[in-house]
Formats: structure tokens, C-alpha cells, sequence
């Protein structure tokens, strides 16, 4: 996964994106290095907060660009 690589390319922090996720340091952490899955509902924020889709941060493109989003889609 990617997510170490797309944190720093925006400058962010890990207690950063965690606090965004309402989660602590060491969790997300955890989700950088792999030693924990990341909960479906966690990868599509971190999409949102780092402009980017879920295929992107999982490896499966290499398109940086995200998807158009549907008109009905709302972050929560």
C-alpha cells in the first residue's frame, strides 16, 4: 500500500490523518506498515483526504487522479 508515500507527498502527519480518522497515531501506523487492514469506511475518507481513489492506495493503478464522483456522494 501506498499510504505512507501519499501522507508525505501531502505534507501531513501521522497524528494528522488519524486525527481526522478519530483514531489514534499508533492505529494508523499500523495501517502504513500493514500489520492492520484498513476498514472500508477509513479507505474511502483517506481518498477523500488525500484526492485520490481507493484502487490508487491499494496499488491495483497507478492513476493518481480520482474517479468523478457521483453527485450523491457525501463524506460522513
Amino acid at each position: 500500500m501506498r499510504l505512507k508515500d501519499i501522507r508525505e507527498d501531502h505534507d501531513y502527519t501521522q497524528k494528522y490523518v488519524a486525527d481526522l480518522l478519530f483514531i489514534k497515531q499508533n492505529t494508523y501506523s499500523q495501517y502504513e506498515t500493514g500489520q492492520r487492514q484498513i476498514p472500508l469506511d477509513f479507505l474511502v475518507k483517506l481518498a477523500m483526504v488525500y484526492e485520490t481513489s481507493t484502487d490508487y492506495i491499494l496499488g491495483l493503478t497507478d492513476e493518481k487522479k480520482p474517479y468523478p464522483r457521483s453527485e450523491d456522494f457525501i463524506l460522513q
